[in-house]
């Protein structure tokens, strides 16, 4: 089966600074690929380059078979894109700005009222359709940004950080939307930084840092590369933590991890929660809570990276970035 998106040895210059440094992804039609890394990555970049809006610097890539450089103007026919911000006219209303984009992409008047129509019910905007965008909260932005990129019915999706900046049940919203779009075939491209996101929505994952793709794969399969599962415990006495550590660390092989009240460390070997309890017990110490559970992704990017996907760098937007013509 041919892949939706395709690239190889992504490399991206601006002046000294590197910001791509030979990065490659695939992703299969009708899947969700989740792009995951901290603020200055390289995931916009990257995003940018298969849309066609920027040229790479070295590297290839294809977009429903098409090179996204030389036949540039044949992938822009196949994809849409959602940015971290909504691009919509906020002095228009919500059925003009996608009756205008109807119109640019060359339906007829009477289709492009039709598929404002349809997309408005679909992303439960009719009532504040007749409404200036700029009354739209933020979430119903996000929405009818997004209800934007999907008028000339693409192939391929591109979401940059799509729920940037959304409230949870709006963040929701998105993510059943695009469920259902890849049940339509349509083929996603998420980046994203927020971990729950990755693991609700991605059927495989590149984990980008510093402009480098350090791991791929199912999320499943990320989780196992850290253990796992990860064990917790919460001693009751504040004063026993460092020697819950202590124990944690020795009998699990790894670093743990000691916050305000629990003490967690990655495990390969369920058995360690039996031989915890007894060193613990042996120790005199009490403890309040203890469990065994899966990986999170969090953890897992921090195993990777030594830090977590939240903490930020500079920003991989490049003001000078030229869009081809």
């Amino acid at each position: 089966m041919p892949y939706a998106i395709r690239a190889e040895g992504l490399e991206k210059r601006f002046g000294e600074t590197l910001a791509l440094d030979g990065v490659s992804l695939a992703a299969e039609p009708g899947t969700v690929l989740g792009v995951l890394g901290p603020n200055g990555a390289g995931k916009t970049t990257t995003t940018r380059i298969l849309a066609t809006l920027t040229a790479p610097t070295a590297g290839r890539a294809e977009v429903g078979g098409y090179d996204v450089v030389a036949e540039a103007h044949r992938v822009r026919r196949l994809v849409g894109l959602t940015g971290q911000y909504a691009g919509v006219d906020e002095m228009l209303t919500g059925f003009e700005n996608l009756l205008l984009l109807g119109r640019l992409v060359g339906m007829p008047r009477r289709a492009a009222r039709a598929r404002a129509a349809e997309l408005l019910d679909r992303f439960r905007l009719t009532e504040a359709g007749e409404r200036a965008a700029k009354t739209y909260s933020g979430g119903m932005r996000r929405r009818l940004d997004l209800a934007a990129s999907l008028v000339a019915r693409p192939r391929v999706l591109f979401l940059d950080e799509p729920t940037t900046g959304l409230d949870p049940r709006s963040r929701g919203d998105l993510w059943d939307v695009v469920r259902e779009l890849t049940g339509d075939g349509v083929t996603v491209l998420l980046t994203t930084q927020y971990l729950e996101e990755a693991d609700q929505l991605a059927d495989d994952l590149v984990v980008i840092d510093r402009g480098r793709v350090i791991a791929d794969g199912p999320p499943e399969q990320l989780k196992a590369q850290v253990g796992g599962q990860v064990l917790e415990v919460a001693p009751v006495r504040a004063a026993d933590r460092e020697a819950v550590a202590r124990i944690v660390g020795e009998l699990a092989g790894a670093a743990p991890e000691v916050g305000e009240a629990l003490v967690s460390a990655p495990v390969s070997d369920p058995a360690v929660l039996t031989a915890v309890v007894r060193r613990l017990d042996d120790a005199g110490i009490t403890v309040g809570e203890m469990s065994l559970r899966k990986a999170s992704l969090d953890e897992v990017f921090l195993a990777l990276t030594g830090h977590r996907a939240e903490e930020t760098a500079a920003t991989d937007e490049q003001e000078t970035e030229e869009v081809p013509a």
